[in-house]
């Protein structure tokens, strides 16, 4: 089968499409064949190798998230789930490949209307999106900034924020089309890449989502109200300076809130519901997702170079 590797970390250069032998499902797995293939910041992280102590060596398969069809199932899975279409997650690593494996409990089917590539798109960054607005807590009419936000996670934070009452919900984003195509999905108030502009906007918020991370994030901690909370779900810019936290410690007296948010604290049973519930809605036309491109599975490196460049709104699906 094809199946794109990482022959060296770092640029997008570095992957390779290389022939690997069709997997096998072990036992409480099931095997799929791919129609669509999610692109996602965690494999820009991993193919740059941005986060260390992941143990990953050159010739990793790349991808955490398909849609397909089951085509086989391992020991102790039940044989009616062949020929059912589903999303599942590979983990970090199997799904950049015309077949892939997961345990079946990191498999869902998908509901009537919702297709593989809008469930890629949304399977992984809508429920990131909702745990990090469990963490934050925002309250009916307090103010939300979501830095990143014409990212799949960031585009599902701004439909779910303005879905949970949020008196107000920023963007920074890097244009002013962007910023008109996440008004329409709820944003109230566009900013620059740096958190300035629009002169109405904020001074401060209540709840700052950030999947940027990178050299600005101590600027936007300042940006916080008191006992605002800020969490941070990826870091697609970079790691933040290494004395970010004495941001924090000089606004003391405000209360301030700082946490990271890992859907792999999160029970699977738990995001397995959430996920349902948003597979559902998408279906249904209530909760949408916003694709950039789709292209080759031998592509890949297209699409990570676009991702680099920054010039991607929504996701980018693979498709072999």
């Amino acid at each position: 089968m094809k199946a794109v590797v990482i022959r060296t970390f770092g640029a997008p250069e570095g992957l390779e499409v290389v022939d690997l032998p069709v997997p096998a499902p072990g036992p409480g797995q099931v095997r799929i064949t791919t129609e669509a293939i999610g692109v996602g910041g965690v494999d820009a992280v991993i193919r740059r190798a941005t986060i260390g102590g992941l143990g990953l060596k050159e010739g990793h398969l790349l991808g955490s998230e398909a849609a397909g069809t089951v085509d086989a199932v391992g020991e102790g899975v039940d044989a009616s789930w062949v020929g059912r279409r589903v999303w599942a997650f590979t983990g970090l690593t199997g799904a950049y490949a015309e077949r892939a494996v997961a345990a079946v409990e990191d498999v869902l089917p998908l509901p009537e209307g919702l297709t593989a590539t809008d469930a890629v798109t949304l399977g992984s960054s809508g429920v990131v999106a909702h745990f990090a607005l469990d963490c934050a807590r925002p309250a009916p009419g307090e103010s939300v900034l979501v830095r990143g936000a014409a990212g799949s996670i960031g585009l599902s934070t701004v439909q779910l924020a303005a879905g949970r009452g949020a008196g107000a919900v920023a963007v920074t984003t890097s244009s002013a089309e962007r910023g008109e195509r996440l008004r329409d999905l709820g944003a109230t108030h566009v900013l620059d890449r740096s958190g300035e502009g629009g002169a109405d906007a904020p001074e401060g918020f209540d709840v700052v989502i950030d999947v940027v991370g990178g050299p600005g994030l101590p600027g936007i901690v300042d940006r916080l109200n008191p006992n605002g909370r800020y969490v941070i779900v990826g870091v697609v810019a970079g790691q933040p300076p290494a004395d970010f936290g004495t941001r924090l410690l000089d606004g003391f007296r405000k209360s301030l809130t700082f946490a990271t948010l890992s859907l792999d604290t999160v029970p699977n049973a738990e995001r397995q519901k959430v996920r349902a519930a948003q597979f559902a809605d998408a279906a249904r036309g209530e909760l949408r997702t916003v694709v950039h491109d789709v292209l080759p599975l031998v592509d890949a490196s297209k699409a990570h170079r676009a991702m680099d460049e920054g010039t991607v709104f929504g996701r980018i699906v693979l498709v072999p």
